[in-house]
């Protein structure tokens, strides 16, 4: 594979292909930049819990900290990707969907790619520095979540946990960022996050049943086979009940409702519409997650809205 040719899991129209120099793509390819939907994926969860933070104080959302938490989320993801594939690039080598992706297929060296990584960390750890000592703190023992990741399909059936351990810490740095303290419903917010990863991300990992079965690799869609459906539904409805624990410990507003609403029937959806035998279509759904995240948000900043007299 070349530079100029798009991964399986890209668009055919990503915008890295499309526009961007062939010297760079390799290196843009590295930190995922034209598969986005991770960015949003590892980001959501910071905004989540800055909008929760603000609704709880009846605030709009600190838009100069939203953005910090986008290019910190853009950043760490492409970081977190370059470092995953260091480690995982004789796995890639072997998997279809992956042995076109710069490391195995020899654009990039290994070398290069953890100069990539430390410049990328070196970034974001300037962006947390402006943030207060809790958040501070969160964002530094984030790294061990971080590191261990590309380790867990060797030794457990359900990496995706993990993963939902690693890319929901945004809702605890995001709402001590905001109010330098962490509280219960942050927590809460936290572990409906984990839930809802554990369900996306085995939605993504249907996509490589048969390649990771050939490889060794272990995921929670391998041990769940045919009742990956069910098991997702169940994941999701942890998600939602928990999301409404959150707000309701954190005294939101009833019009956190109408979107959160949403936010639950597109989880329900997406649980409807897998097959385990459609790896295509699993994609897409997973890709879906962007917006459910977002209507969370919207959720959690629509619950600013209302005196504690009124609140759910």
């Amino acid at each position: 594979m070349t530079a100029t040719d798009h991964l399986p899991d890209a668009t055919p129209t990503n915008w890295v292909d499309r526009y961007a120099p062939a010297a760079l793509r390799p290196w843009l390819k590295l930190g995922r930049f034209d598969r986005p939907t991770g960015i949003w994926l590892l980001m959501l969860p910071g905004w989540q819990g800055i909008a929760l933070a603000a609704a709880m104080e009846r605030q709009a959302p600190n838009p100069v900290l939203m953005l910090e938490f986008f290019l910190g989320a853009a950043l760490m993801r492409a970081a977190g990707c370059a470092y995953n594939d260091i480690v995982d690039r004789d796995f890639d080598a072997k998997v279809a969907r992956t042995a076109g992706r710069p490391i195995p297929s020899g654009q990039i060296s290994v070398k290069q790619a953890w100069a990539f990584v430390v410049a990328c960390a070196l970034v974001s750890l300037a962006i947390l520095l402006t943030m207060g000592w809790v958040a501070i703190a969160l964002g530094v023992a984030s790294l061990g979540l971080v590191a261990a990741y590309p380790f867990m399909k060797r030794i457990t059936w359900w990496p995706q946990a993990w993963l939902g351990l690693t890319f929901n810490w945004g809702a605890l740095l995001g709402y001590a960022a905001a109010t330098g303290h962490l509280s219960w419903p942050a927590g809460l917010l936290y572990a409906s996050g984990f839930f809802w990863t554990l369900g996306y991300d085995t939605i993504y990992a249907v996509q490589d049943l048969e390649d990771d079965a050939l490889a060794g690799v272990k995921s929670s869609a391998l041990r769940l086979g045919d009742a990956a459906p069910k098991a997702v539904l169940g994941f999701y409805v942890a998600a939602f009940v928990l999301a409404l624990a959150a707000a309701w410990v954190g005294g939101l507003g009833p019009l956190f409702l109408p979107p959160a609403a949403l936010f639950g029937v597109h989880l329900s959806r997406q649980a409807a519409r897998l097959d385990v035998k459609d790896g295509v279509a699993a994609l897409a759904l997973f890709k879906s997650n962007s917006l459910a995240g977002l209507l969370l948000v919207m959720a959690m900043a629509a619950g600013m809205w209302s005196g504690p007299a009124s609140s759910i």
